[in-house]
């Protein structure tokens, strides 16, 4: 699961290069979104039903100017960037040895995204909630959740950032990140499980993918649980600094060699 410190496409491509590993490709990434989908399901399952209610009623009734509703809608409009831009980059995204995937672009994304968060947590002003959310709101963290694509910016931690820009408050910022990237992790992750079963898989394999996918779903939980508690009371400056000490660490290897 993307976090605002460093996304989970980036981890999983920068452990197997110091473990000395092959890059696993994104579509192994994107399987492991499921499990980030299943612990932000459960763990904003209140907000998900919510907007599953909010949605019919107001299919029904076409009112659609309802908190839950326009929540839903808004859903969608933040989906609809993403989508577009990955479709039209897949063919480059979802191969091994990919240039977007490369230990550079991933370190340079970090100090990128590190400078972006340490802007907003600056001069934001943190005072708005999810429920005043608009179109406008919509969008523009859509767009923010295009940069997902590259290793190292991070789903979350890119809408995050937008949302925080937007000047809401940290905790419901988060808030927003996560249930306005429901789709696009679903969308991801469903996609390339089905790629995987129709090249076959042995027994093996998909057990081993089974266990993969439990303990992600348990430690994106927990750090969904961690994270939310964390940004209801603290800043989000040690993600900055996470961030440009990761990136500050990988540019280094790439240019001495230690890591290429």
């Amino acid at each position: 699961m993307g976090r605002p410190r460093l996304s989970s496409t980036a981890h999983m491509r920068v452990v197997p290069a110091l473990l000395g590993w092959p890059d696993p490709g994104s579509a192994f990434s994107a399987l492991m979104q499921l499990a980030a989908l299943a612990a932000v399901i459960s763990y904003f399952r209140r907000d998900v039903g919510s907007m599953a209610g909010g949605a019919i009623d107001a299919l029904r009734t076409r009112q659609f100017a309802t908190g839950p509703a326009r929540l839903g809608l808004g859903v969608v409009l933040a989906t609809i960037p993403i989508v577009l831009a990955g479709v039209a980059l897949a063919p480059l995204l979802n191969r091994c040895g990919s240039p977007l995937r490369s230990l550079g672009v991933i370190g340079a994304a970090s100090l990128v995204m590190a400078l972006l968060l340490a802007a907003t947590e600056g001069f934001a002003s943190h005072r708005r909630t999810a429920e005043q959310a608009g179109v406008r709101d919509f969008l523009l963290i859509g767009l923010a959740q295009v940069g997902a694509l590259i290793p190292g910016v991070s789903r979350s931690g890119s809408t995050l950032t937008a949302a925080m820009g937007l000047d809401f408050k940290r905790a419901e910022a988060a808030r927003l990140s996560f249930l306005l990237g429901l789709p696009a992790i679903a969308l991801a992750g469903l996609k390339e499980a089905w790629e995987i079963a129709r090249a076959g898989v042995d027994a093996h394999a998909v057990a081993l993918l089974a266990v993969g996918l439990l303990a992600g779903s348990l430690a994106s939980f927990a750090a969904i649980w961690g994270l939310m508690r964390y940004l209801e009371r603290m800043s989000s400056w040690v993600f900055v600094v996470y961030r440009a000490g990761m990136g500050i660490f990988l540019l280094w290897a790439v240019a001495t060699g230690w890591l290429s």
